[in-house]
């Protein structure tokens, strides 16, 4: 069974960085997509950014010039590095891959960013 671990949350200071990882159990290459997604209280589940298997990265409007997702395939793990962190990027930060049409989530980690 597939299996996302994510790590790397936290409370940081707007203007702060974090990094979060999502380590999958099977070779990342496996999978079409693999990326984070973030869900606010209140707030409809979002896309953050995403990589697919040709390293072709998505980015949301929000997260471009701010954020950069990349992959350690040694390690079957994908990292999300936040920067210049504001109040409304807090948020339970969700990994997410896909097969197909399988989607595979992580429990979530929380993202908090205190103005």
């Amino acid at each position: 069974q597939v299996q996302l671990a994510e790590s790397g949350g936290g409370l940081v200071q707007a203007g702060g960085s974090l990094r979060l990882s999502c380590t999958v159990s099977e070779n990342i290459f496996n999978f079409n997509t693999v990326g984070w997604y973030r869900q606010a209280p209140g707030k409809q589940r979002e896309l953050v950014a995403r990589i697919n298997v040709g390293g072709v990265t998505n980015y949301a409007a929000s997260a471009k010039s701010r954020f950069i997702i990349s992959r350690y395939k040694a390690l079957n793990t994908v990292h999300l590095q936040m920067n210049a962190l504001k109040a409304e990027d807090t948020a339970v930060h969700l990994c997410h891959a896909t097969i197909v049409t399988r989607n595979y989530w992580g429990q979530g980690t929380q993202v908090t960013v205190s103005s």
